[in-house]
């Protein structure tokens, strides 16, 4: 386990693989990590992975593969929570996978729950604020809350995974994108080589 506190938003875009590799990593990098799921994002895990976490229940054991206990799920509803407020403090947000809607809402300042609100507020303090959008293609609408979201600070990441470390499972080729939203947030991973970095020394 390392240092820091982060903040994770979970949508229903599809890519719910990519929201599950995050997190088991996330867990092992930061001291806590504070989530918040939307109703969507659950019924998309379940789809995808036949396997989805319970609000009702909350243990990361059946979703995740191991029990973190530095992970909070909070009530994507409840606006008295830590990262509802710019006076706590935290490393940054990644909102993964992030739906259109999501993005679009954060992009027009519109805080209708948890997740959009702690996005709000990794932008008005200056915070990391990572997007993981997994949509393709992209309309014209997408393209400009994209571009309003990367003019305010955010980092837009699609979720685009390389093929150039050679993955050999679908876990693999997630966790190409989990390493580069890592990096994003400062954390030196070594879960995917740098490309050339062993040549070029």
């Amino acid at each position: 386990m390392g240092t820091g506190k982060l903040v994770v938003g979970v949508t229903g875009a599809s890519g719910a693989i990519y929201a599950q590799r995050f997190l088991i990593h996330a867990a092992e990098q930061f001291d806590q990590v504070y989530l918040t799921l939307s109703p969507q994002a659950i019924d998309v895990a379940m789809t995808e992975l036949g396997r989805a976490p319970s609000k009702a229940n909350f243990d990361t054991l059946e979703w995740l593969g191991e029990r973190f206990s530095n992970i909070h799920l909070l009530d994507d509803r409840d606006f008295f929570t830590p990262p509802a407020s710019g006076s706590f403090r935290h490393d940054g947000m990644v909102i993964v996978p992030c739906s259109m809607g999501t993005a679009g809402r954060i992009a027009n300042g519109i805080s209708n729950d948890l997740l959009t609100r702690a996005a709000d507020v990794c932008l008005k303090e200056r915070r990391p604020l990572v997007i993981v959008p997994r949509e393709m293609p992209w309309n014209l609408i997408h393209l400009r809350n994209m571009t309003a979201l990367a003019e305010a600070g955010a980092t837009v990441l699609p979720a685009s995974p390389a093929w150039y470390s050679r993955p050999k499972s679908f876990e693999d080729l997630a966790d190409t994108v989990v390493a580069r939203i890592l990096q994003c947030l400062g954390v030196e991973q070594k879960i995917v080589r740098q490309w050339m970095a062993e040549d070029s020394v």
